[in-house]
């Protein structure tokens, strides 16, 4: 079961990096109940394997294309985000000081933390795309321009999966041309 959800977790990333066309140095933002994942009510059972099985299959399609991956945690650590050290650096994000457990901050964002080459935690970001893996609600995370992307995988294991991808804002009246 465990390389199952690894593997739909890889495809499901690789599939919304390429359909959201996403571009090098962008950030995916990625909300993950292991609970939900296992079927279970969200919060109910954080499952470490599964967190660390789902960041590595999501990490390694991130990585393919030098996309950043922001994990939020959990609503004991009020939604907080671990990602690389650089990439809070290079979108000026503050760094805070705390370390995801698996019933503070989740199974997933501590797989994050113990699997990214310089993890560090900050509180807010907006990322470039999204993917909610069982209802945790990412939207507090995105650019404020969000939109849905439809992809072929529709759960990881028992969670259900939404995507997003961002665009900039339009502005202007009737005369305004968009790209």
């Amino acid at each position: 079961m465990i390389n199952t959800i690894k593997k739909e977790a890889e495809e499901a990333a690789e599939e919304l990096i390429k359909t959201a066309e996403l571009e090098e140095g962008e950030i995916l933002v990625v909300g993950c109940s292991t609970s939900e994942v296992a079927g279970e009510k969200i919060g109910t059972f954080s499952n470490k394997d599964l967190g660390a099985a789902i960041f590595e299959g999501i990490y390694t399609a991130a990585q393919r294309h030098g996309i950043y991956v922001a994990a939020q945690c959990c609503e004991h650590l009020n939604r907080a985000l671990i990602l690389e050290k650089e990439a809070a650096q290079k979108y000026g994000f503050e760094i805070v000081s705390v370390v995801p457990q698996p019933k503070a901050g989740g199974s997933f964002a501590t797989a994050a933390y113990r699997g990214l080459r310089n993890a560090v935690a900050v509180e807010y970001i907006q990322a470039h795309a999204g993917m909610d893996i069982g209802d945790t609600l990412i939207g507090m995370h995105l650019k404020h321009v969000a939109v849905p992307v439809r992809i072929s995988k529709k759960k990881i294991g028992e969670a259900n999966l939404v995507c997003a991808r961002t665009r900039p804002k339009y502005i202007g009246g009737e005369r305004a041309v968009y790209k």
